[in-house]
């Protein structure tokens, strides 16, 4: 058999190739689901990771079987499809995010500036009244359910981390909650996580079409916004440089490999038990890259249709990764009332949020619809957003809730095992 070897381990290249065939596929079944349309509402990319959950749930021990190796000096093989799953997830995650960074960096630090008050409180209203809907979820389900109460928390705190799809607090409850009961937080981020993405895209999408909101007058409002701070509008960002820079490479692909790595190295610092992790490290500094665009006569600002592919290929790999793992996690421990319980944890959040935003902060409707996907920090909830939206401009919205929610959403879970253990 022909072999790739990294350090002790080797990977068949009959693995690797199955690997390949096996995105390829879920991303051509699952752009084809996206596409249906049920009165107006689709899911977009979310589609794939609909197929990519199915996929998990019936063939993940087929998967499996294609990584199982061994390797040198050890007694029996090991698998390593879920290690193989998180690198495709990370890729994803770090092409996603870093491309988001860069497109909303130039109006980003202005919006900010303007509204950062209305963004820290909206951010802390979403993630607190999450957390709340999960203390009372815990509270109904402690006296309900005849499960060990340790198990019990440990999984209804999995299942506040995957409502959000926050990997943050995800991480942090395990953390919290020690080796012995991790894998029971895993089972409750893995029931929620489902609902958590599929939720979010069909709120960004229903809610424009309840209110029968004419997308662009909610264009015009966004842009109105950034023109009365002294933005550009809907300018593209390749022609805002007068001055002749010095391109690395035509299509942007070094910069973004510069701001990607910068920020996992910032992302992997910690402070504590904190840290921006890669997430919130590349979205960072592709803010910063973004908003200056150029370093002396050095151009970092890629190509808006680069950052555009790169934007869209990123959220196919981590739908993917995210979903096949999922979908076997999902048919394992799947029980109806834990699914419930992570979708009202899900529900209360973006409905309390929204009618805070709408009627008390009297932010726009795209505004508001784009502080929710950051509030929920929801990645593929922003990709469906831009493409009901038809502008890049809400990616700003989202970014500058982000940092908050990342923040919020980590301590809420942490404190949710402090009261109840």
């Amino acid at each position: 058999m022909e072999l790739i070897k990294f350090g002790a381990v080797e990977l068949s290249v009959k693995g690797v190739s199955f690997l390949v065939f096996s995105l390829l596929a879920i991303a051509a079944v699952g752009y084809l689901v996206g596409r249906i349309t049920i009165k107006g509402v689709n899911l977009g990319t979310a589609g794939v990771f609909l197929v990519a959950l199915l996929y998990g749930a019936l063939f993940y021990s087929f998967f499996e079987g294609q990584f199982t190796v061994m390797a040198e000096g050890m007694a029996k093989p090991e698998n390593y499809a879920g290690n193989v799953l998180k690198i495709v997830e990370n890729i994803g995650l770090i092409l996603f995010v870093t491309s988001v960074g860069f497109i909303a960096g130039p109006k980003f630090f202005g919006d900010l500036k303007r509204n950062f008050k209305t963004y820290i409180l909206l951010g802390v209203v979403i993630i607190v009244s999450g957390a709340l809907a999960c203390v009372g979820c815990t509270a109904i389900a402690l006296s309900t359910m005849d499960v060990p109460r340790e198990d019990l928390i440990s999984i209804m705190v999995g299942l506040f981390a995957g409502a959000l799809t926050s990997t943050p607090a995800f991480s942090a409850a395990k953390e919290a909650v020690g080796a012995e009961l991790a894998d029971k937080v895993s089972v409750g981020n893995g029931i929620a996580y489902i609902f958590g993405v599929i939720g979010v895209v069909l709120f960004v999408q229903l809610i424009p079409k309840f209110l029968k909101a004419d997308m662009a007058a909610e264009r015009a409002k966004l842009a109105g916004a950034d023109k009365s701070a002294g933005a550009s509008g809907d300018e593209p960002i390749e022609t805002k440089q007068t001055r002749k820079l010095i391109e690395i490479d035509g299509f942007g692909i070094a910069p973004f490999a510069i701001a990607a790595i910068i920020g996992m190295l910032l992302g992997s610092i910690k402070f504590g038990a904190f840290s921006l992790t890669t997430t919130g490290g590349c979205l960072l500094t592709a803010l910063v890259f973004g908003h200056f665009s150029h370093f002396g006569p050095i151009k970092v600002m890629p190509p808006v249709q680069t950052l555009k592919v790169f934007r869209e290929f990123g959220l196919m790999m981590f739908l993917i990764g995210a979903g096949v793992a999922g979908g076997a996690k999902f048919v394992q421990y799947f029980q109806p009332v834990y699914f419930l319980y992570g979708a009202v944890m899900t529900l209360v959040p973006m409905i309390i949020g929204f009618i805070f935003a709408k009627f008390i902060l009297k932010l726009n409707l795209l505004n508001t619809l784009g502080s929710i996907t950051g509030g929920m920090t929801s990645t593929p909830a922003l990709g469906t957003l831009i493409s009901v939206a038809g502008t890049e401009d809400v990616a700003a919205a989202y970014a500058s809730t982000y940092p908050i929610a990342l923040i919020s959403v980590v301590l809420c879970s942490q404190f949710i095992i402090m009261f109840f253990l």
